[in-house]
C-alpha cells in the first residue's frame, strides 16, 4: 500500500538530493561532461561575498519570521478555539491556500511605493511613506510580513492541540484561583509543547524555501542584494550562470545549516523539558507529620523511612 508513496519519495526527493550532492563536487555546465572538482565549489562558496550575504539574509528571515509566525498562530488558536467562530477560522487559513505566484504579485502591488494601498493609507494619515521593496532597509521586512499571513497549517495544528487539552485541568486551576495568563502559562503552553516543537522544526526548514517565489517575482535579490536568499542564489547559479556544481554546493550548505538549526533547537527543547521536570520534582513538599505531597493534586504520600529499607525477617 505504501509502495506508490515510497516510490514518489524516492524518485522526486531522494534521487534529486543525491544528484545535487554529487554535483556539489563537480564542475558541470549542463553542456559538457562533469569534471571532478573536489571541495573547490565549497571553498569558493565561503570566500564569495554574495554567498555570505545570502546566508545572512536567510538567517535574518528565519530568526524573525519563525517566532512571529508561531506566536501569531498560537494567539489566534487560543482566541478562535471556541465554537461558532468557523468563519474567522476559515479567514485565517485562506491565505495559505493561495498559490505562491498570485500571493507574491498581490503583495508586490500592496507595497508598491508609488500607488500601493499601504503607502496611500500612510500618506492620508500624514505619516512617512517608506520605499518598501525599493529600500534595502525595509525590503526584507516585506518578506517577513508576507509570511505572517500564511500560517494556516500551523494555526490548524495548534487549534487541534488547544481543543485536546482536558477542560478539567482548567476547571481545577480556576478553583485554585488561577487567572487567564496563569492558565496559559501553566496548562496550555506545557500541553502544547510537543506541537510547538514540531511546528518550530517545520518552519525553520521551510523558511529557507519560502523566500524563493517572492525573490524571483518581486525583487530578484535587489535592492543591493538585500533580498538575496540562498534559494534564489541556487537558481541563479544553476540556470543563469550554468554552474550546476556551485548550485549543488549552495544547496548542500543550505541543508547543513537547516540541520544545525534543527539540532540546536532539539537540544534547547530537551534542556527546557529537563528543567521543567526538575522544577516539578522540586515542587514536592513535606508536611509536619512526615508526609510528602507531590504538588499535583494526587494527595499526601508517606515519606519512606530507614525502617522501610531494612530486610524483613
Amino acid at each position: 500500500m505504501l509502495a506508490p508513496y515510497l516510490g514518489g519519495v524516492l524518485v522526486l526527493i531522494v534521487v534529486p538530493a543525491l544528484v545535487s550532492l554529487g554535483l556539489a563536487f563537480m564542475h558541470y555546465d549542463g553542456l559538457t561532461r562533469p569534471v571532478w572538482a573536489g571541495l573547490r565549489n565549497f571553498r569558493f562558496f565561503f570566500i564569495d561575498p554574495l554567498e555570505t550575504i545570502a546566508i545572512r539574509n536567510s538567517l535574518y528571515f528565519t530568526a524573525l519570521a519563525v517566532p512571529l509566525r508561531l506566536g501569531i498562530a498560537l494567539g489566534l488558536a487560543l482566541l478562535l478555539a471556541r465554537r461558532g467562530l468557523g468563519l474567522y477560522r476559515a479567514a485565517v487559513t485562506v491565505p495559505t491556500v493561495i498559490p505562491d505566484v498570485a500571493y507574491a504579485l498581490v503583495w508586490l502591488w500592496v507595497f508598491n511605493p508609488l500607488y500601493g494601498p499601504v503607502n496611500a493609507v500612510l500618506a492620508a494619515l500624514g505619516l512617512p511613506t517608506p520605499g518598501w521593496l525599493a529600500d534595502p532597509a525595509s525590503a526584507k521586512l516585506v518578506f517577513v510580513a508576507m509570511s505572517l499571513l500564511q500560517i494556516g497549517e500551523g494555526f490548524v495544528v495548534l487549534l487541534v492541540g488547544v481543543r485536546s487539552v482536558p477542560r478539567e485541568l482548567y476547571a481545577a486551576a480556576v478553583v485554585d484561583g488561577a487567572g487567564p495568563l496563569a492558565l496559559v502559562r501553566t496548562i496550555t503552553l506545557p500541553a502544547l509543547a510537543p506541537w510547538l516543537m514540531l511546528l518550530t522544526y517545520r518552519d525553520v526548514i521551510l523558511s529557507f524555501q519560502y523566500t524563493f517565489a517572492p525573490s524571483m517575482l518581486m525583487t530578484q535579490g535587489d535592492p543591493y542584494y538585500s533580498t538575496l536568499f540562498l534559494p534564489w542564489l541556487v537558481y541563479e547559479e544553476a540556470f543563469d550562470n550554468l554552474r550546476y556544481g556551485m548550485s549543488g554546493a549552495i544547496m548542500t550548505v543550505q541543508f547543513l545549516i537547516s540541520g544545525v538549526l534543527v539540532t540546536g533547537l532539539a537540544v534547547v527543547f530537551r534542556w527546557w523539558q529537563t528543567k521543567d521536570e526538575r522544577r516539578r520534582t522540586k515542587a514536592n513538599w513535606t508536611t509536619d507529620d512526615g508526609r510528602t505531597t507531590n504538588g499535583e493534586g494526587q494527595g499526601p504520600v508517606r515519606r519512606p523511612t530507614r525502617d522501610d529499607r531494612r530486610p524483613k525477617a
